[in-house]
């Protein structure tokens, strides 16, 4: 099996290059994920900064209280505490369960003036597009800075622990997150700067908190941070007209994969990345890609606006090396219970992954604010794939989970009862996000 990364090329045209030294830690799904952020803001020595999309201000973390309390306790305790939240007026009030945002609107600033809250907001907007970025930054330019990015979205159905068996909340979502130290947790810093000091609502009365907190730019970062491990990393983005690295970096690793691919993602609908995997699939690369098997109203409806695409997904599934899945799990009463992937990540050849906020979809790669984190290191793109894999694939023979896709293509199609030990099941790709 390959392990050596170096077949696999960087992006290119991205604000960050690759860098060495970093430490790098994937954490799978929501509790914890946000056990280990929430213990990093609690430690915090001076600086917490998070970029946040979407936010059930109601939600409970793992260890109790809100976001809201965590980010209040560590202003409390003299931390400068900035967040920048996405502004989407079209989505106040939220439409759906899920889908919560906090706008900054009158009844938000009354609450925070209620609790009394001191951190630092500002508000940013995305016509036709979404901030999408989830990243949080602990002490950043100082030796204890740690930062975090994925996908993870503060809700009640994403921070749920691992192996997803309901009911308590009655929809789970698979996702994941990565840690990082080391110079590459210096371009999420930059990254956050550039966020917080162009935030389209900065000069309003209302896109700012506490009120009043004009002008208040902040620096941007001089050097890179020390070798904090051994990891080779790269800070890949989306910024709308400005950068496509994300796009730019699947596009290569898939282009250069030698064995197999294997793909998480909420929304896979892109005749760029098809195109690429069906060239792959030509020369011999086995490739599983798992997705919602309850896919959202909107993809229902893309299919409806977009046959083309969805024809060429059909097209993959004519390759025998290629398996569409979904994540369900059956109780005692044999009913099915599906798993929402909400994830957004890659492994190539258990040399190379990626993980991060985008999904495989045209606005996402080249409209929406995106953060991933790309790593070249055997070790610890291996180490996830084998942790996927044993809870994706319950009680597969360890034996075959040393060939990656072939193992988790064997879970897929056990019978419905045998999901008790398991997770993974195959979809017809060539039926998928068919309404009814």
């Amino acid at each position: 099996m390959a392990s050596d990364a170096s077949h696999i090329p960087p992006a290119r045209t991205g604000a960050y290059p690759v860098r060495n030294g970093n430490l790098v830690r994937p954490l799978v799904d929501g509790v914890p994920a946000f056990r280990r952020i929430s213990d990093a803001v609690a430690r915090a020595e001076r600086r917490v900064w998070a970029a946040i999309a979407f936010v059930d201000r109601t939600l409970l973390l793992p260890d109790g209280g809100t976001v809201f309390d965590l980010l209040d306790a560590a202003a409390a305790r003299g931390i400068d505490v900035r967040v920048v939240f996405w502004r989407e007026p079209s989505l106040d009030p939220c439409p759906a369960p899920g889908w919560e945002t906090f706008p900054g609107n009158a009844g938000d600033r009354a609450w925070l003036a209620e609790r009394g809250s001191t951190f630092r907001a500002r508000w940013d907007r995305q016509p036709d597009g979404c901030h999408h970025q989830k990243s949080w930054i602990v002490d950043a330019g100082e030796p204890s800075e740690v930062a975090f990015v994925g996908g993870i979205n503060l809700d009640r159905m994403s921070i749920v622990d691992r192996g997803h068996r309901l009911p308590d909340p009655e929809e789970h979502y698979h996702d994941v997150y990565v840690e990082l130290a080391g110079p590459s947790a210096s371009d999420v810093h930059h990254n956050f700067v550039q966020r917080w000091n162009e935030a389209s609502e900065r000069t309003r009365s209302d896109g700012v908190w506490p009120r009043g907190a004009l002008g208040d730019d902040l620096p941007y970062p001089a050097v890179a941070s020390p070798a904090r491990g051994d990891s080779r990393a790269q800070i890949l983005r989306t910024i709308r007209d400005r950068e496509r690295s994300i796009l730019e970096a699947y596009v290569a690793a898939i282009d250069a994969a030698r064995e197999w691919i294997y793909c998480e993602n909420q929304f896979f609908f892109t005749h760029r990345i098809f195109e690429r995997l069906d060239a792959a699939l030509r020369r011999g690369v086995q490739v599983l890609v798992l997705v919602p098997g309850r896919p959202l109203p909107e993809v229902l409806e893309a299919r409806k606006r977009h046959p083309g695409l969805f024809a060429a997904l059909e097209a993959l599934a004519h390759h025998e090396r290629f398996t569409l899945a979904g994540l369900a799990w059956a109780d005692d009463a044999g009913v099915r219970h599906d798993v929402y992937v909400h994830s957004k990540l890659m492994l190539v050849d258990d040399a190379w992954m990626t993980v991060g906020s985008a999904n495989l979809e045209r606005s996402s790669l080249e409209r929406h604010t995106e953060l991933n984190v790309a790593c070249w290191d055997a070790g610890i793109a291996s180490a996830l794939r084998r942790d996927l894999f044993a809870e994706h694939g319950g009680d597969v023979p360890a034996a075959e989970i040393h060939s990656p896709v072939a193992a988790l293509r064997s879970a897929a199609d056990r019978p419905l009862d045998a999901l008790r030990s398991g997770l993974i099941v195959r979809l017809d790709a060539t039926k998928y996000a068919v309404d009814g």
